[in-house]
């Protein structure tokens, strides 16, 4: 997906099962962002003739993590991580603070603190070229489970992702669309937009992410939690979130 306003483009590379990693290529570096695995992203770097400068981090989870070794030793890539979350890292040569900024592939990033899936989990928004990498925050069709936080946290954090730009794309770092579609359909019926969202993706060989935020707005229930809410019971948004994310749990 190369960028209208930018020599810049993104590349969804699939990884073990499920996962996502992304690489941007601008400036005449590239970076991916999560490295489940090594193997496919070398491959998706031959075939296009790149040259990895840089790895980004969104948290420690071993299917987010596990592929940097072998990717550095093959490569020489920096790697860059969240400073909160280190601890529980590969050993990072950038370390990064939400609410600051840093660079990816030579394109300003503002990192962004999404905890609840994890503590310490950030996402990198890159205003140039309108691009959020989300890891598992944010999700095509839903949202990350809740395992370190609570869902107060979760639902802050994925405020402070909704008031990004419309038109901005969410690279998030699973495909769960077949699972958040079917638990979609069950709250949210009556949507149009979301059936033919997911006739889309049911179509399609190509990745489910990245979708605009825009896209998300009006398929993602978790996102939609204020309109749902009246039928979950509840005036409050905040709280149709906790109700959702719990229905999602057990679904």
């Amino acid at each position: 997906m190369t960028h209208p306003d930018q020599d810049a483009e993104i590349v969804t590379v699939r990884c073990l099962r499920d996962n996502y990693a992304y690489l941007l290529n601008a400036n005449g570096k590239t970076a991916v962002f999560d490295v489940p695995e090594a193997a496919p992203i070398l491959d998706a770097l031959n075939a296009r003739g790149w040259t990895l400068d840089q790895i980004l981090l969104t948290h420690h989870h071993d299917d987010h993590i596990n592929g940097v070794p072998e990717l550095v030793a093959a490569t020489g890539a920096t790697v860059t991580g969240a400073a909160a979350d280190a601890h529980r890292l590969p050993a990072l040569d950038v370390k990064v603070d939400a609410g600051t900024d840093t660079e990816a592939a030579g394109i300003p990033a503002k990192v962004i603190d999404v905890s609840g899936h994890t503590v310490g989990h950030i996402a990198f928004y890159l205003p140039a070229i309108g691009a959020v990498f989300t890891g598992d925050s944010l999700m095509a069709l839903g949202c990350g489970r809740i395992f370190e936080g609570d869902a107060a946290m979760m639902w802050d954090s994925l405020q402070r992702l909704n008031s990004l730009p419309p038109e901005t794309l969410v690279c998030s770092g699973h495909d769960y669309c077949a699972g958040n579609g079917a638990f979609a359909l069950s709250v949210d019926g009556d949507n149009d937009r979301l059936k033919a969202r997911l006739d889309a993706i049911a179509s399609s060989a190509q990745p489910c992410a990245p979708a605009t935020l825009a896209e998300e707005r009006a398929t993602n229930p978790f996102l939609r939690a204020g309109a749902l809410a009246a039928q979950l019971g509840t005036p409050d948004e905040a709280e149709a979130f906790a109700i959702l994310r719990d229905m999602k749990d057990r679904f």
